[in-house]
């Protein structure tokens, strides 16, 4: 299914990198260059102990200088080590050392460090030598004939069970824009759906029911177009934010329609829903019903995500799985027989609740091990499942309690300018200064609080649900390659005929 492909991380494969013994350097700088590889990480003290080889001096006095500086600068790459754009560099071939400490070049020693330190984690043997890591399946092929110019080749390799693959999502500019919410609870694992779609959809609901008003939606929404625009300058680097502001503004001012909310309530369009403080009990309805709609959809993500990180076992077993997902269908099924007095719907939602407290305590009891201690051990955690699923629903209540503290603060600043406009005088200007500084104070404080709340229900409420575990980011070994004859001329420093 394309879409499906769409959410999932992208492929990974593990492969090994195979070279003959004296084309190792080629090999490693090639793949430097190319960004493709994470290769297994290489021991930290080798390559400070290749830093040390580097700066090697004449003079004892600025030996110990110089190798400050060159293990300094090969620390400092190691750390960016994956990153694109780090201080690190390599020459394309090998270089003279001792002339590239003469011209200060520690970003070539640097990027020789790192490339020495992976050159020694290599395995040999029969002639070849052999480096093992990840890399996006659909850049094999690519790498494959890249390394092929230099004699070197790329092999598949089974991927070890223990082990679990690092991610790497889309790298599309939209999807980019859409996983800064994602991104910033975790990296997702390899296994799991990246929900960045669904993240921003639900973030940007809950953000325009709680701040629902069409003029400090428009102000939200011109924010963003700022933003996209890169203006103003010191908040440029949070332009890859406009999608989650515009998306909140698009919400705040659909809101303010149905709450007939503009800069408050102040008559020029009427409410195509509701009042929200003249009807809070239905607001607050919707509020646990749109939650409830939310928490629906996590619960069926994180089934997904549990199949495909442990199978039918760890979905049926798992809180954020199938047994999580039959105990709050139960609910819904009990609180539809209680609304409508239909005692069959009572019947069917106690008898899926017993099927999923079983399906939990199952797990539980599994978890723990089993013995006295492991059978309290479960019946607590069995107790805090079910108390968790109510409290989770109630929390989204706030969505309703925001809206109508957003709201009360619009009338208030509304009542207090109408008290001095009918004064007339010089009170028409207090009024209109009030009206200023009120929207202003009111769009602040409970654009915050609206950003700030609708952030925790989708961290603690949401995402708790569709993720169990954390992944590990792919970095891929990168240095930037400076071609043969830019740099100062080189001799062999891996194969023991120069300065290595």
């Amino acid at each position: 299914m394309p879409w499906l492909d769409a959410a999932l991380p992208v492929r990974m494969t593990r492969v090994a990198l195979v070279a003959p013994a004296e084309s190792l350097r080629e090999m490693l700088a090639a793949v430097a260059g190319a960004a493709a590889v994470e290769i297994d990480a290489a021991d930290v003290g080798q390559e400070a102990e290749a830093a040390r080889r580097l700066s090697r001096a004449r003079s004892a006095g600025a030996a110990v200088k110089r190798e400050g500086e060159v293990g300094g600068a090969a620390a400092a790459a190691v750390k960016r080590e994956g990153e694109v754009g780090g201080g690190a560099a390599l020459c394309a071939m090998a270089p003279d050392l001792d002339e590239l400490e003469r011209a200060g070049r520690y970003d070539l020693l640097a990027g020789e460090a790192q490339l020495q330190g992976y050159a020694a984690r290599a395995m040999r043997g029969s002639g070849c030598a052999v480096l093992a890591g990840w890399m996006p399946a659909a850049r094999r092929a690519e790498l494959s004939r890249l390394l092929a110019g230099v004699g070197c080749g790329v092999v598949p390799l089974p991927r070890p069970r223990a082990v679990e693959a690092p991610t790497l999502l889309d790298g599309s500019a939209r999807r980019r824009s859409l996983s800064g919410l994602v991104s910033t609870y975790g990296t997702v694992p390899y296994a799991d759906v990246n929900p960045a779609w669904l993240a921003w959809g639900s973030y940007v609901l809950m953000f325009g029911m709680m701040f629902g008003d069409v003029g400090h939606g428009l102000i939200v929404v011109a924010a963003a177009a700022a933003l996209r625009a890169g203006w103003p300058q010191p908040l440029r680097r949070l332009r890859a934010a406009w999608p989650f502001v515009g998306g909140a503004g698009v919400m705040a001012v659909v809101f303010g329609v149905l709450y007939g909310e503009f800069f408050g309530p102040t008559g020029l369009i009427p409410a195509f829903w509701l009042v929200p403080l003249d009807q809070p009990l239905l607001l607050l309805a919707v509020a646990v019903g749109v939650g409830a709609a939310l928490l629906a959809g996590a619960y069926a993500l994180g089934t997904v995500n549990r199949f495909r990180e442990g199978g039918w076992r760890l979905a049926a077993y798992a809180p954020s799985g199938i047994a999580g997902t039959l105990l709050f269908s139960a609910a819904g099924l009990v609180a539809a027989g209680w609304y409508f007095h239909d005692g069959a719907a009572l019947v069917a939602g106690a008898a899926v609740a017993v099927a999923a407290l079983a399906l939990a305590l199952a797990g539980f009891l599994a978890e723990a091990g089993g013995g006295g201690t492991g059978v309290f051990q479960a019946g607590a955690e069995l107790f805090d499942f079910v108390v968790r699923l109510a409290s989770n629903v109630v929390s989204f209540a706030r969505l309703a309690a925001f809206g109508l503290t957003h709201a009360a603060l619009g009338l208030l600043v509304w009542e207090g300018t109408l008290a001095l406009w009918h004064r007339g005088g010089v009170m028409i200007v207090a009024a209109l200064a009030l009206f200023a500084v009120g929207n202003a104070v009111a769009f602040a404080l409970e654009g915050l609080v609206a950003a700030v709340q609708a952030l925790r229900l989708e961290y603690y409420e949401l995402f708790s649900r569709v993720f169990v575990t954390q992944g590990r980011p792919f970095r891929p070994w990168y240095l930037r390659v400076e071609p043969a004859g830019s740099a100062v001329p080189g001799r062999d420093g891996l194969n023991g005929k120069g300065g290595g």
